[in-house]
């Protein structure tokens, strides 16, 4: 376990120095780095902590590559399945975005690591996205995973922004997820799970921002997705760009 531990902050630290790298060697580059504590882990619809969580991030753009980092802290104990105050993830996202206008496309690979236990995996994926009219937007992306899981998930969805003025955006979006029988969290494939959300997000200045949103999740199948402990979930997050 040590040993597992010990590889994943090694390979967190080379991510998070060659990202700074990567910023300094590029001056297209943004980046923006922040935290979200919500009040559940839901992935997928599966919940893996009905309790209270950090999640932080670091971003890396530049010329349509990016470079993600992005753990899950557990701050509740998930009745004493999980070990609080413990990083029981990190991913490490690597993509690359273009435009074929009026469809943007994006492309990468994600490396899951489970620092608490557990076998890590890899998947990559392809997605799609346009805007249609007044605010409204759509997009579709595909994801395999070539290791542990061997399958595939597709995500769809639909969203609606809105800009204010003063700084504050609203935003509302609706999303469903098609599993294949070996990526699902059932016995079958098919149709797994939906999610409705509303998220609102103020700009304090041009590099400080905060947010909030609050989501609903359920499974459309119990045979693709059994009953799960959190339905309704929500969090605040604080992000800051350089």
């Amino acid at each position: 376990m040590k040993k597992s531990v010990l590889s994943v902050l090694m390979v967190l630290m080379l991510v998070l120095a060659g990202s700074v790298g990567f910023a300094k060697t590029s001056y297209a580059a943004d980046v923006s780095a922040g935290a979200d504590l919500v009040s559940a882990y839901v992935w997928r619809g599966i919940t893996f902590n009905d309790g209270m969580v950090a999640q932080p991030y670091l971003d890396v753009t530049s010329g349509g590559l990016g470079i993600n980092v992005w753990g899950n802290m557990d701050i509740d104990d998930y009745d004493d399945t999980l070990d609080s105050g413990e990083f029981s993830e990190l991913d490490l996202t690597l993509s690359y975005g273009f435009s074929m206008d009026p469809v943007e496309v994006s492309l990468g690979y994600i490396e899951y690591l489970f620092p608490a236990g557990g076998e890590g995996t890899r998947e990559v994926f392809l997605g799609l996205s346009m805007d249609l009219v007044a605010g409204f937007s759509a997009d579709i992306t595909g994801y395999y995973d070539f290791d542990e899981v061997d399958d595939y998930y597709i995500n769809a969805g639909l969203g609606y922004a809105y800009d204010f003025d003063n700084g504050v955006s609203l935003g509302f979006g609706a999303e469903a997820g098609l599993a294949g029988e070996d990526a699902s969290a059932g016995e079958d494939g098919g149709l797994h799970e939906y999610l409705l959300s509303v998220d609102c997000s103020y700009a304090v200045t041009e590099a400080v921002g905060v947010s909030a949103f609050l989501a609903w999740t359920d499974n459309f199948d119990e045979d693709v997705l059994p009953d799960q402990d959190t339905d309704l979930f929500g969090g605040v997050g604080v992000s800051v760009s350089f």
